[in-house]
């Protein structure tokens, strides 16, 4: 298959990634990342080893889609939470008197 990855044409193939991931120890995966195997690698280190770039020329986006079209499993980064507001019972008695009445 042909992928631009940081302005690069590359042919890939799903039998050529797992080749050159045979032998290479994952990194901690603490974002993206792609099983390859049975092994789950961050997803800069894949794009690192497949086009022999530096990290910083390529976007993690662009690896993954590469990833995915070639039939591998990739997981993105987890949903980010939405911070509750708490309300503590001093700033709720703080906010009452004189405060306008909600309607």
């Amino acid at each position: 298959m042909r992928c631009v990855i940081a302005r690069f044409p590359f042919d890939l193939t799903r039998s050529g990634v797992l080749e050159s991931m045979k032998g290479i120890k994952p990194e901690q995966a603490s974002g993206e990342s792609v099983i390859i195997g049975r092994r789950t690698y961050p997803v800069k280190q894949v794009g690192q080893v497949v086009t022999r770039q530096d990290r910083r020329d390529f976007s993690a986006g662009e690896v993954l889609r590469a990833m995915a079209q070639l039939g591998f499993t990739c997981r993105g980064l987890p949903p980010a939470t939405v911070p509750t507001r708490v309300i503590t019972p001093m700033h709720h008695a703080s906010a009452m008197p004189g405060a306008p009445a909600a309607a």
